[in-house]
């Protein structure tokens, strides 16, 4: 029974987001259940238009993934044909919510895949079909075809009025929210912990040693799960898939929450050579899945167009 209920503020197009996920996926591993969590699309941008206003340009885009890849996750940097607007990459995961909401997460990172490890763009629907077609248990046509009907457009725009929302909150106070198209919003990702009682606040890029102490300060009495004593036994709880960045973080245990991304990618080297897990390459790195590659029926990640 959850006790908490997380409303987490995300952007497929967000490479702070993507790079937030390796402590999103400790925090799943760790208080499972026992959080809820609540996927609100902020919607950073409608039109491409608005990005090349403020000067971005397919190359900064590139170079800026570059310096991302510090934070652990798997880049593919290159130059796209256009700076893409987020908003129909939005519109595709609430779509998902209202058609298949058990798999909204797995077509953000799906679309998160596509945006950071291949020359795919969120505000091309064929690109976005390309991407969702790798989604086990959705239907991809249906859900591009939704992008544009009066319930998605409903649902999203109400989205995107709770993410500006922000001003006055202790995000706001960090200096972990933008006011890029008026209201001030929250920033991907940001986090709200609610017990029912009060909510505390993470806004924008945060360790996972931040989320750790809202959790404890607001209820000291979750269940933590220790530690995986194998790869396995992670990748069991995430049928989805893991990077290795993400595993690493799932090990980490202990005060100093150190992670080792080599004995991580070792032990999963190693699981593959036993036939316990598949390994498939994406962006620099790779996503890491339970079972054999039979038994993941040649799963791709990031479309047709995913780079190595």
């Amino acid at each position: 029974m959850a006790r908490i209920s997380v409303t987490h503020f995300t952007d497929p197009g967000c490479p702070w987001a993507w790079s937030a996920s390796p402590a999103l996926a400790a925090l799943e591993w760790r208080y499972g259940d026992q959080l809820d969590w609540r996927l609100v699309t902020i919607g950073l941008t409608e039109r491409s238009e608005q990005y090349v206003a403020r000067g971005y340009t397919p190359l900064k885009g590139a170079l800026g993934y570059v310096d991302f890849r510090r934070f652990g996750m798997p880049f593919s940097p290159h130059p796209k044909e256009h700076i893409a607007g987020t908003s129909r990459g939005c519109r595709a995961i609430v779509a998902t919510r209202l058609q298949a909401p058990e798999r909204e997460h797995a077509v953000f990172r799906a679309l998160q895949f596509m945006q950071f490890c291949s020359p795919g763009m969120l505000d091309v629907d064929a690109d976005l079909l390309d991407a969702l077609e790798g989604v086990p248990g959705i239907d991809p046509e249906a859900i591009v075809g939704a992008l544009d009907s009066a319930a998605v457009l409903e649902a999203y725009e109400a989205d995107r009025a709770e993410a500006r929302t922000a001003e006055h909150t202790p995000a706001h106070a960090q200096d972990k929210t933008a006011a890029t198209d008026g209201p001030v919003r929250y920033t991907a990702p940001s986090l709200i912990f609610d017990d029912g009682s009060r909510q505390l606040i993470a806004g924008g890029f945060q360790s996972l040693m931040a989320y750790d102490v809202v959790l404890a300060n607001l209820d000291p009495t979750l269940e933590r799960r220790p530690a995986p004593a194998d790869v396995t036994e992670v990748l069991a709880a995430f049928p989805d898939g893991l990077t290795t960045a993400e595993l690493a973080e799932v090990y980490a245990a202990g005060a100093a929450q150190e992670t080792d991304r080599r004995a991580a990618e070792l032990a999963l080297l190693t699981a593959v050579s036993e036939g316990r897990a598949t390994r498939v390459p994406v962006g620099d790195d790779a996503l890491w899945l339970p079972g054999t590659p039979v038994e993941q029926h040649g799963r791709r990640v990031g479309g047709r167009f995913a780079v190595a």
